[in-house]
């Protein structure tokens, strides 16, 4: 074949009919949203720099869905031929620089971004996806920064023994981080997260952010379902969790752990193909922040909570509607 042959194609032709990014649009509604965001372009009478705001939530969805930078994510859009495609990008189309990205994360909010977290719920409702019958509420902690020793010697300068909690403020950039501690003995400095999870679908039902020493069973009123029964550790089994389940008329139960010395290896199976379908929100979650304060770190999250949804709802379809074989 020559090398300077023509051919004429769509970007569409060039994008496979399996892949993840087209399921993606097949299996959700974004039109709700897409209205959502355009009422924010009608309020400051901007399109953003002429991409408009929805292209740009569609180019946040992939960040989140890829875990890129915003440099990795403009390197993405102009390199990468399905990007271009999710996000409504012409072939030949000149695509956002990164610095467009973090203005349009605080331009949306973390308010509006909890909506419309909220609208993609309610259509996996709708869709029999996720039924709030049973959920299990759990925390992971967030570390915003690994070490503080330029802040322990600035505090011990200032004539201070040790830094804690009520003078951290002072010294660290992040004024809402703190110490957490799990375990006992196991501290980190940073932010935590909790959330509830449907155990049927594997799905974030809610999530949110508090500060590191926030106690998992004070965030739970944060996370709580409508309705059904919610299970947790033991540690949730205390008067805060009991009076977050009691106000919404909820049944609260420990879901036990086989961690004992003396394992019981077909009880240790049984736990893990209970566990395993909402533990791996857990177990995935990037422990490391990006971000500095609790509302970036919850726009953040709610975006990893959407991305999440997104990837599950195609497994979940698959297995159910699996495609048909000739």
């Amino acid at each position: 074949m020559p090398l300077n042959q023509v051919e004429m194609v769509t970007l569409d032709q060039l994008i496979d009919q399996t892949h993840s990014y087209r399921k993606f649009k097949e299996l959700w509604d974004l039109s709700e949203v897409k209205s959502e965001l355009e009422a924010i372009e009608f309020a400051n009478a901007s399109n953003f720099k002429g991409y408009g705001i929805f292209r740009l939530f569609l180019c946040l969805l992939i960040q989140f869905m890829e875990d890129l930078s915003d440099r990795e994510l403009e390197e993405s859009l102009r390199t990468n031929l399905a990007s271009k495609w999710f996000c409504q990008f012409g072939l030949t189309d000149k695509t956002p620089n990164y610095s467009l990205f973090s203005k349009i994360r605080l331009r949306i909010g973390t308010k509006r971004l909890a909506k419309i977290f909220n609208i993609l719920r309610s259509q996996l409702k709708s869709k029999g996806y996720m039924n709030e019958v049973f959920t299990f509420i759990d925390a992971s902690h967030l570390i915003s920064k690994a070490t503080l020793w330029k802040e322990r010697d600035k505090a011990i300068a200032e004539k201070y023994e040790k830094l804690n909690n009520e003078i951290l403020p002072k010294f660290a950039k992040d004024k809402q981080a703190n110490f957490g501690c799990k375990g006992g003995n196991k501290f980190w400095y940073g932010l935590k997260k909790h959330a509830s999870v449907d155990m049927q679908s594997g799905m974030i039902n809610k999530v949110a952010i508090t500060q590191a020493s926030v106690i998992d069973s004070k965030g739970m009123k944060h996370v709580t379902p409508e309705s059904g029964a919610v299970y947790a550790d033991k540690g949730y089994c205390d008067k805060n969790a009991k009076s977050a389940a009691a106000k919404r008329n909820l049944h609260l139960a420990a879901m036990k752990k086989n961690n004992m010395k003396d394992k019981n290896k077909n009880l240790d199976k049984w736990y893990c193909k209970l566990r395993s379908p909402y533990e791996r929100v857990f177990s995935k979650t990037n422990h490391r922040v990006r971000y500095q304060g609790i509302a970036k770190n919850q726009f953040a999250v709610f975006m990893e909570s959407i991305a999440h949804n997104f990837k599950r709802m195609v497994v979940l379809n698959e297995l159910y509607h699996p495609p048909k074989t000739i």
